[in-house]
């Protein structure tokens, strides 16, 4: 016998018992084929539920395609499942990873969990306080309050800058082999004019990186603080701190000046230092030019 539109169905008894039973729904009208099995166990019923759609199998002698639309079901179910649990391992991986990243430079002796969750965040996530308060309860689930945030960074210029760079240099001098040889400096400043707050004053951060990029130190200047004259108190700050030697100074054209430059030759620092070539004498362009450029050499 064939029958086209079999399934299996588990249907309440007034017994409170449930049974597998074969029902073919064939020219509209349900009927009862089999029934494979009763009981109020419910291990028991999904194992007659199994039963029920191997049987409808055999004898159909093909392809039963309610198992097939089953099986697609209870397949994408998993795979959503699945899924849903790759985004959480994702997300919950940052965090194991530069937790990890975190520990192994050394950033674990600053007993403070704000300080790693504000670089997480920063990296994962660059954004404003408010929102980095928002991101860490959405996506670690890590309830910061905003004013703890504020307290922290005080705390963190105030009395924990020398540590952090203490731990910044000794990871970049480990990674490096002991030694740095180039000093980057740069200047970045807070531009309110953006914002519409001209009336506000800048901030002014001095930055040393290493070959690479690797972080060394950083220095803050109020906003009336031209940035041409920074340079200098950063490096010897940095020097005198760090009991650097034999360095070269690399720095783009907005901190080159004669000011600057004098005074890196007075302290007969090594330094390169960019400059626009339209803002250079003929002579020099004309050197410029007769160069033959080629790729891979200087």
């Amino acid at each position: 016998m064939y029958f086209c539109d079999m399934f299996v169905r588990k249907k309440k008894n007034r017994s409170r018992t449930t049974s597998a039973v074969i029902t073919d729904k064939s020219g509209g009208r349900f009927r009862e084929l089999q029934t494979i099995g009763v009981s109020s166990d419910e291990k028991e019923i999904s194992d007659f539920y199994q039963q029920g759609k191997k049987w409808i199998s055999h004898h159909r002698g093909d392809r039963d395609m309610f198992a097939i639309m089953e099986k697609e079901r209870e397949e994408k179910e998993v795979t959503e499942h699945l899924l849903n649990t790759v985004e959480n391992i994702l997300l919950n991986g940052i965090q194991l990873i530069l937790n990890q990243v975190s520990n192994l430079i050394g950033f674990a002796a600053i007993e403070d969990d704000i300080l790693k969750h504000l670089v997480i965040s920063r990296l994962c996530q660059p954004t404003g306080k408010s929102g980095t308060m928002d991101y860490l309860k959405s996506y670690f689930d890590e309830d910061i309050k905003l004013h703890k945030i504020y307290r922290y960074l005080d705390r963190l210029y105030n009395t924990q800058q020398e540590s952090i760079q203490q731990i910044s240099l000794a990871h970049t001098r480990k990674i490096l082999g002991g030694k740095i040889s180039l000093l980057f400096c740069d200047v970045t400043t807070r531009i309110f004019s953006k914002d519409g707050k001209h009336a506000q004053l800048q901030v002014v951060l001095g930055l040393p990186v290493s070959r690479d990029g690797y972080p060394l130190s950083y220095s803050l200047f109020n906003g009336s603080q031209c940035e041409g004259k920074t340079m200098i108190p950063v490096v010897e700050d940095f020097v005198r701190r760090f009991n650097l030697d034999d360095f070269v100074i690399v720095a783009d054209s907005g901190l080159m000046n004669k000011i600057n430059i004098s005074l890196l030759e007075f302290g007969r620092y090594k330094y390169i230092i960019g400059a626009r070539i339209k803002n250079e004498t003929e002579e020099i362009k004309q050197w410029i030019r007769s160069l033959d450029n080629e790729t891979g050499k200087i």
